[in-house]
Formats: structure tokens, sequence, C-alpha cells
């Protein structure tokens, strides 16, 4: 009987068939602004994941009370205001948590990633107890007291 090879053979379908986000390229995640495709969004991540994402965005919306959410290339995004100023995206292994213009931020944080603009400056989350609120919370505090990326023209 093959109705449930997936579960037959011992394999968890989440250790094998990663969510595209997860494997370095985008996330299906279509591009939708609110709270509703950000939370759909998390919750479609793996743990440990799932608890890293969760746990940011907490920090986010108790850090920033008018804090806006859009899902914008496969990743949660963040602002305040006009424009967008972080990002939150699942990976394997980890959690990329970026800073736009986080070359501005004190102390810069430490991982540069690879395409997402030569100011953006971000850290990597393995765990829930890798995210150290207070530092977080103080960059989130930062970077909104600027204007974001994708914001209208004046």
């Amino acid at each position: 009987m093959n109705s449930g090879d997936s579960k037959d053979n011992g394999v968890q379908p989440s250790a094998t068939e990663l969510p595209e986000a997860m494997t370095g390229r985008a996330s299906p995640a279509k591009a939708a602004l609110g709270d509703k495709p950000v939370f759909a969004y998390i919750a479609s991540l793996p743990q440990p994941q799932r608890g890293i994402a969760e746990a940011v965005d907490a920090l986010a919306a108790q850090t920033l009370p008018e804090l806006q959410r859009s899902v914008k290339w496969g990743m949660s995004y963040y602002g305040v205001g006009d424009g967008w100023c972080f990002s939150c995206g699942g990976f394997a292994g980890h959690v990329k948590l970026m800073f736009v213009n986080g070359v501005n931020l004190d102390p810069v944080p430490p991982v540069t990633p690879v395409g997402m603009g030569k100011a953006t400056r971000g850290v990597e989350l393995e765990t829930v107890d890798d995210l150290d609120a207070r530092q977080l919370a103080e960059w989130m505090k930062q970077v909104t007291s600027v204007p974001g990326v994708g914001g209208k023209k004046h």
C-alpha cells in the first residue's frame, strides 16, 4: 500500500521538502500588505524557524506601536510610516533579520547579506535563544527613525 509514502518511509516532509525560501531561493509567498499575509508566511515555516520568526514579529509589535507588515520578495517586511525598514525570512538552518540602511545603526549588525543592497546589515538566528531582544529592539527603533525603502516618491 503506497497511499502514504512520505509517512510510511519514516521521513518527515518538512525535513526534505523545505519551502522555497528555506533553500536560498525566493519563497512562493505572494506579495501582500497587512498582518494576515505575514502571519500566514510565518505559520508556513518549519520549526525552529517559525518560533524565531514569531518571536521577532512579537518583539517588533511590542517595540513599534505603529508597526505595518507586508510580505515582499518571499519574506516578511516591517515598517513604520512611509516605507519598509527591516525584513525577516526563514532559510535552512536559520532566520535572517535584515535592516535596510543597517550600516547606519549603532552598533552595526554583523551580517552583510548577499543581494540585499550595500547598506543592508543584519543577524542570522539559529535558535530563539540567539535572539537578543534588547539589541534587536534598539535596532528596530533606530532603523524606523529614518525613511524606509519603497515609500512614496516626493
